[in-house]
C-alpha cells in the first residue's frame, strides 16, 4: 500500500480498471506535490507508474521508497524518449507550458500542476498543442473535488439558490512559497494570484457554468504598497472584482504571509435571490472544509470533514487516460480563467 504523511490528502479507493495493458505514465517533478499525485494515481490502480524524473536526488529517493518498479531517468529529455501513454507535470510554472506541449507532440497525454502556463497566451498555445495531437490535457484544479464545491455547484445548478447576483472569495495564507522562484515574476508568472487566486477565479466561473466576464478591476500589493499595472514584482496581496454577463458580481481577495490569526482562511460564498452557500476551511485547516446552506438567520451543515479530495483530479485523468480518452474541448475553460488573472494583473 502506498501511503504519503498527509492522510487527509488520500484519494479515493475505487475499483482497478481492467484492461489490456494499463497506461504508462512518467512523473516529472516528484516533489510533495508531485509524489502525493502519483501515490493517488498509483493506489487506483488506473495507470502503471513507469518513469521518474526530479534533479533533486532526495526527492527521487522518496519517490522511488513508494514505487521501486519505476525507472529513474535523468532529463525531461530522456521522460521525452521513454514509451510511455501520459506525463504528470509538477516543476516550476516557468516550465509547464514548454514542458506540456513537447510531451503532447510526443503523443503522450498530460496532467500539469496549475498553472498550465504563465499567461493566457501561453496557456492558448498549449491547449492548441493538445487539440492538435488529440491528446488528453488536465490541471490540477484541485479545488473543484472537494465534496463541498461539488455540492454547492450541483445546488447552484438545480436553481436551489435562486438567481447568482454576487460571490465572495476569500484565500488568505498565512505562509509564503519557499522557493526563490514564486518570487521572480518572469518565472511564476505572478505571486498570490496566480499561486492561490487561480483556484477562486476557477472556483467561481466553473459553479456559474463559465458565464461572460464583461469587466476586472484589482489592485494588487507587495508589503503593503500599491503595484501600477504590470509589475515587476510579484504581488503578496490582491482584491478585483470580476463583473459578469447579467450583473453578478465576483469579490475576490488573496494573500501570502498575511497575519490571519489561523494558517489560511480559504471561503467561496454564493448569494442568491433564494438563499446562500458557502464553502469554507475549517480552524484554519488547507485541507478540511464544510458546505454551508443559508436561508435567513439560519445555517444547515450539509458536507462535513472528512473528504479525502486531494487526489481526485489526478485519478480523474488517470481513469480517462485508461479509458482511452483523447482531447476534451472542456479544457478550453483554462483559457478563461487564464484571461481573467490576465486582466487582474493588468497585462
Amino acid at each position: 500500500m502506498l501511503t504519503l504523511d498527509a492522510t487527509a490528502l488520500r484519494a479515493d479507493a475505487a475499483p482497478v480498471v481492467q484492461r489490456l495493458r494499463k497506461p504508462r505514465v512518467g512523473f516529472l517533478g516528484v516533489g510533495w506535490i508531485g509524489r502525493h499525485r502519483m501515490a493517488a494515481m498509483a493506489q487506483s490502480g488506473r495507470i502503471d507508474v513507469a518513469a521518474l524524473a526530479d534533479p533533486s536526488d532526495e526527492s527521487l529517493h522518496q519517490a522511488r521508497a513508494l514505487v521501486p518498479e519505476a525507472a529513474t531517468l535523468d532529463s525531461f529529455d530522456a521522460l521525452l524518449e521513454a514509451p510511455l501513454d501520459g506525463v504528470v507535470i509538477a516543476t516550476p510554472s516557468a516550465l509547464h507550458a514548454a514542458q506540456a506541449e513537447a510531451a503532447l507532440a510526443r503523443g503522450m497525454a498530460v496532467f500539469c500542476q496549475k498553472p498550465l502556463a504563465r499567461s493566457a497566451a501561453e496557456t492558448l498555445g498549449v491547449v492548441d498543442a493538445a487539440r492538435r495531437a488529440d491528446r488528453l490535457l488536465r490541471v490540477d484544479l484541485s479545488y473543484r473535488h472537494t465534496e463541498a464545491m461539488r455540492r454547492i455547484r450541483a445546488m447552484v445548478a438545480a436553481g436551489d439558490l435562486g438567481d447568482i447576483y454576487a460571490v465572495d472569495l476569500v484565500f488568505h495564507n498565512a505562509y509564503g512559497p519557499d522557493k526563490p522562484w514564486f518570487r521572480d515574476p518572469h518565472l511564476s508568472g505572478g505571486g498570490c494570484v496566480i499561486d492561490l487566486g487561480i483556484h477562486l477565479v476557477d472556483l467561481a466561473l466553473w459553479a456559474l457554468d463559465f458565464p461572460s466576464v464583461r469587466g476586472v478591476s484589482s489592485r494588487l500589493f507587495a508589503h503593503g504598497h500599491l503595484l501600477p499595472p504590470a509589475p515587476d514584482v510579484v504581488e503578496d496581496h490582491a482584491i478585483a472584482q470580476l463583473d459578469l454577463a447579467g450583473g453578478a458580481v465576483v469579490r475576490l481577495a488573496c494573500s501570502w504571509n498575511l497575519p490571519a490569526g489561523c494558517d489560511a482562511l480559504i471561503e467561496a460564498t454564493f448569494h442568491g435571490t433564494r438563499g446562500g452557500a458557502a464553502m469554507k476551511n475549517v480552524a484554519g485547516s488547507f485541507y478540511d472544509f464544510v458546505a454551508e446552506r443559508f436561508d435567513g438567520t439560519r445555517t444547515i451543515r450539509l458536507v462535513e470533514p472528512p473528504d479525502a479530495w486531494g487526489g481526485r483530479a489526478a485519478v480523474q485523468w488517470a481513469t480517462e487516460l485508461a479509458e482511452g480518452a483523447g482531447f476534451d474541448p472542456d479544457i478550453e475553460r483554462v483559457v478563461d480563467v487564464a484571461r481573467v488573472l490576465d486582466a487582474i494583473y493588468g497585462r
